[in-house]
């Protein structure tokens, strides 16, 4: 008994370190945050953050892994591995990118600090918040491709600018609000750009349309 309270209790420090390093780094960026600032940003002591983390990249990794976690890819995969339709498929992945990140400002941030900072660790927030559609949808590309279904473009690329795309979507939704003329819903960006990629990639137009 004594034991699992013990566990418990670790495990929920190590959550609040998370929490907090994530509010923090994607606020100031990695580089800019000190481990004194995450501890007292806990409320403890840096050796008694130590005791959980060696440093602050082990807090960094910890921060990618539960973003990876979070963005619950392997859910959303699984349901669009049952969608026949090539405009499903993109606006589930295109849903999916804008709603999480309309309701969780943080991890965005995280990645924009790391990409446009040139940050050493930004081919990991890639690989840990992006690259896991990018590999679906070419995947999903290939399929289509074999069926005779759509043109013999370059899946990677397509996927890449895809979904590319979509996250610069994000952006404006949530960092440029009316910057650029009106405020654009989640909704409107979907219904307005998958059909143009749809358009460009289908031998012939799906029907039911």
């Amino acid at each position: 008994m004594v034991k699992g309270m013990a566990v418990a209790r670790v495990k929920d420090r190590k959550g609040q370190i998370v929490a907090q390093a994530t509010r923090l780094f994607s606020k100031h960026g990695f580089d800019k945050v000190r481990v004194k600032d995450l501890a007292d940003a806990c409320k403890i002591t840096e050796p008694a953050l130590y005791r959980h983390y060696a440093s602050k990249g082990a807090i960094y990794n910890a921060v990618l892994d539960s973003l990876g976690a979070s963005l619950e890819h392997q859910e959303l995969f699984d349901t669009l591995d049952q969608q026949p339709r090539l405009d499903a498929i993109l606006r589930g992945i295109a849903d999916h990118i804008l709603t999480f990140f309309d309701a969780h400002r943080e991890p965005y941030r995280l990645l924009l600090y790391s990409t446009l900072g040139h940050h050493t660790k930004a081919r990991q927030v890639y690989r840990s918040i992006r690259l896991p559609y990018v590999k679906y949808l070419i995947k999903r590309l290939d399929q289509f491709k074999t069926q005779g279904a759509i043109r013999k473009k370059d899946s990677e690329i397509t996927a890449r600018c895809f979904v590319g795309m979509v996250f610069d979507c994000a952006t404006c939704t949530m960092l440029w609000d009316n910057y650029q003329g009106k405020k654009c819903s989640a909704q409107e960006l979907i219904a307005n750009n998958v059909p143009i990629f749809v358009a460009g990639l289908l031998k012939q137009p799906q029907p039911g349309r």
